[in-house]
């Protein structure tokens, strides 16, 4: 469904992301896993189109300068040169590191918004998903963004990615500075998304553990390179990779 083919991503003079190739076949789970700085979001940017914008942003201010090769295919599409909007209207669709939600608007607020590109029947069928998958955002649907917890900031940016009807969800470290509870009731969430909802999805996360059960493939990426991949009972078995991603 989606094919990344050797990607490379330069800032500057500084290599991001070198020569990756990988594929999220249509409804399953495909997980990134790499420490700080190994290049999960600058992979994340470029698959999203995102990189295309701050790379202009950049030329513009006289900034750094950002150069991006390879190929992305969507359904056999090359989209390479696609904006990050047009991608988001072919349902290629973010949620980012640090979650990013609105805080002066409400929950409801930032979900409304999340729906831009759904239809009256698609925001209103996906908005009552979101509060089935997450109960505690109905209880607190008229909250201001930033009065509510990491946890639940973080089920409102999933469910925001959600009203965007995507076919294609990628998560970017999701789980960042979550308590173990938390992270397992999202997993559990996130499996929900590929099983009721058929959407795709590519996780990144610094450690793979709380990941893990859910994904069907594995990716490690060490300085912006892909180190190793496999499923997740090949991950698993190889001591190096449990004890440095896995905490085992």
């Amino acid at each position: 469904m989606l094919e990344v083919v050797q990607a490379m991503v330069f800032y500057e003079n500084m290599l991001a992301i070198n020569n990756v190739s990988l594929a999220v076949p249509r409804e399953r789970i495909v997980g990134i896993f790499g420490s700080n700085s190994a290049g999960k979001s600058t992979l994340m940017y470029a698959i999203s189109g995102i990189i295309l914008d701050i790379k202009r942003k950049e030329e513009m201010a006289g900034g750094e300068r950002i150069t991006s090769l390879g190929e992305i295919r969507y359904c056999g599409q090359g989209i390479t040169t696609l904006k990050a909007c047009q991608r988001a209207r072919l349902g290629i669709i973010l949620c980012p590191e640090r979650r990013r939600i609105f805080p002066e608007s409400s929950v409801l607020e930032n979900l409304k918004i999340g729906g831009f590109l759904a239809d009256r029947v698609q925001s209103r069928g996906t908005m009552d998903y979101v509060f089935g998958l997450f109960p505690k955002l109905r209880e607190i649907k008229r909250r201001p963004g930033g009065f509510l917890s990491g946890g639940e900031q973080q089920m409102l940016a999933i469910g925001r990615a959600l009203m965007a009807q995507p076919k294609i969800l990628l998560l970017d470290e999701p789980l960042m500075g979550l308590s173990p509870l938390i992270q397992t009731m999202l997993m559990e969430a996130v499996r929900d998304i590929k099983v009721n909802r058929g959407v795709s999805i590519l996780i990144t996360e610094q450690y793979a553990r709380p990941v893990l059960p859910i994904v069907d493939y594995g990716y490690i990426l060490e300085h912006g390179s892909i180190v190793l991949e496999g499923g997740r009972s090949e991950l698993m078995d190889n001591p190096d990779v449990s004890s440095a991603y896995f905490g085992l």
